[in-house]
């Protein structure tokens, strides 16, 4: 199995490249002239795209093919204060969504946006769920201007259980499947570490026909009972099966033969057609401490997570794992010397490049 390894959002290594820079609405509201304020926003938009290439650029370098944006890139863009700024009516901002997802596609990266906990699909207010309907939509046309095709993903949470989890996972498959085909086939479902479980989240995916990523740091912490024999046993082949059924529909699509490709061949082990398009896709962390095991630690215990790999190795023969690490690129780098090192010693375990692995099956 080939396991490739991403990143969230910020660079630790690189100086001055945030892609985040922000406005706080009442800072917005201090600047007498609104045009001259609307403009600082698109300038601070621009900026942050800079970096975005540049945190790209420098993934790029240490053969890492993974990334998630920042969900910060346009301050302010959904608040009700300003429903009437357009920020892509500014040639700057346009170009430079379309330099981001040029690179991209140039590199073969997945890349992807994990909106914040407040968008809830499932929620049973309907001005909420305007609210998140609208958030999503933000994600989507940042990625619709990047010109990235619906392999980029927006990985969502179930959301609250609202005093009954059953009635609340109905909703959400219910409310889901009423929203604009554009949006659904954006997204990925994730289980979380307080409310909905693995089993119960698949469960929800399966329904909603949309993929499944596992958070196996969330699964440890809320594991439903469900024991890692089983996880690997019984859930994993079924969260797999979620992600064959996404490539069968965008197969359909014809954006199978785009240019985003997410192929990585190695030599003499040729990925089947199937694998070389949009493999399974997890998030792997570690607890802070015994006192917070739901805080992300800096960086990632590898033992725990090759014990995984090699379980989930006869499932699939490609596999994406975005690292939620506390210290982003700097806890990818150490993983991959953690890696080098258990190859050395014989584990079972290949070294592909910097930011790849093979797991012999």
């Amino acid at each position: 199995m080939i396991v490739r390894f991403g990143f969230v959002a910020m660079s630790v290594l690189l100086e001055n490249a945030s892609p985040s820079r922000t406005m706080t609405y009442a800072n917005f509201t201090k600047l007498a002239d609104r045009e001259a304020a609307l403009r600082k926003l698109e300038r601070i938009t621009e900026e942050n795209l800079k970096n975005a290439l540049r945190v790209l650029r420098h993934a790029a370098a240490h053969d890492i093919r993974m990334y998630r944006f920042s969900s910060k890139i346009i301050p302010l863009t959904t608040h009700e204060g300003l429903s009437d700024w357009d920020p892509y009516r500014n040639a700057d901002v346009r170009e430079a969504f379309a330099k981001v997802g040029e690179f991209a596609r140039d590199k073969h990266m997945r890349v992807s946006f994990h909106p914040d906990h407040f968008c809830v699909l499932n929620t049973p207010k309907p001005d909420v769920l305007q609210s998140s309907i609208r958030d999503m939509n933000y994600h989507i046309r940042m990625l619709e201007a990047m010109g990235l095709d619906e392999r980029a993903k927006c990985n969502i949470h179930v959301g609250g259980s609202y005093g009954d989890k059953c009635v609340s996972g109905d909703r959400f498959v219910d409310q889901f499947g009423e929203l604009d085909a554009k949006l659904r086939s954006r997204v990925t479902l994730e289980n979380d570490d307080k409310t909905f479980n693995t089993q119960e989240t698949l469960e929800i995916a399966e329904r909603a026909g949309v993929p499944m990523v596992l958070d196996i740091h969330h699964h440890a912490v809320n594991d439903g009972g469900i024991t890692e024999e089983q996880l690997l046993g019984d859930l994993w082949p079924r969260i797999v099966q979620t992600w064959e059924r996404e490539n069968d529909r965008l197969a359909s699509t014809g954006q199978r033969d785009g240019e985003q490709s997410d192929a990585t061949v190695i030599p003499d082990e040729q990925p089947a057609e199937s694998e070389l398009f949009l493999p399974p896709k997890i998030h792997a962390s570690s607890p802070k401490s015994t006192k917070d095991p739901r805080g992300h630690a800096d960086h990632v215990d590898y033992e725990p997570l090759l014990r995984f790999l090699q379980g989930a190795a006869s499932s699939c023969k490609r596999l994406d794992v975005m690292l939620e690490a506390k210290r982003k690129d700097e806890a990818l780098m150490r993983l991959m010397e953690d890696f080098r090192s258990a190859e050395q010693r014989g584990e079972a375990v290949r070294v592909l490049d910097g930011a790849t692995i093979v797991i012999p099956t």
